[in-house]
């Protein structure tokens, strides 16, 4: 299996994929409209049928910061190095753009600490990145911990 850019033909798999875990309360739901609208921050893997079965999203800030968010795996398929690879996957294009550093707002830190994340105070974080908070049904109580990666050439 590999990591490859999603096409429009998968919006509506990772519609469902995210929102299976948004309903569970475990992530921010997306729309269908914001999926095509955002489809390029998309990466997917699919299985040997081509369904998607693990998607995530790399969104770019500012010049300067870039986020991590939509990580979704099957559940069938958990555990089996597919978010690795994602999360991967996103770095590498974070460094090939130059923007030295990605964060994440999650419920799985010890995840990300895995991939060399380090948890932040959420205030440490720009203002900017909480433009979609007030969509959240938590807002303004978020219970979600912010991790930073920064790249070490940066």
């Amino acid at each position: 299996m590999k990591v490859e850019k999603a096409r429009i033909a998968d919006a509506q798999r990772i519609h469902e994929l995210v929102n299976s875990f948004a309903d569970r309360g475990e992530m921010l739901p997306r729309a269908l409209s914001e999926i095509y609208e955002n489809l390029r921050d998309f990466f997917v893997i699919r299985d040997d049928h081509g369904v998607v079965i693990g998607c995530v999203a790399l969104h770019i800030n500012w010049s300067d910061l870039a986020e991590i968010k939509s990580l979704a795996v099957s559940e069938e398929r958990q555990t089996q190095g597919l978010g690795s690879m994602l999360v991967e996957a996103c770095l590498k294009e974070a460094k090939e753009l130059g923007i030295p550093t990605v964060f994440c707002l999650t419920y799985k830190p010890a995840f990300f600490e895995k991939h060399s994340f380090r948890r932040v105070d959420k205030m440490e974080l720009p203002r900017k990145v909480w433009s979609e908070c007030y969509r959240c049904p938590k807002f303004p109580d978020c219970d979600e911990v912010a991790l930073v990666y920064k790249f070490e050439d940066a």
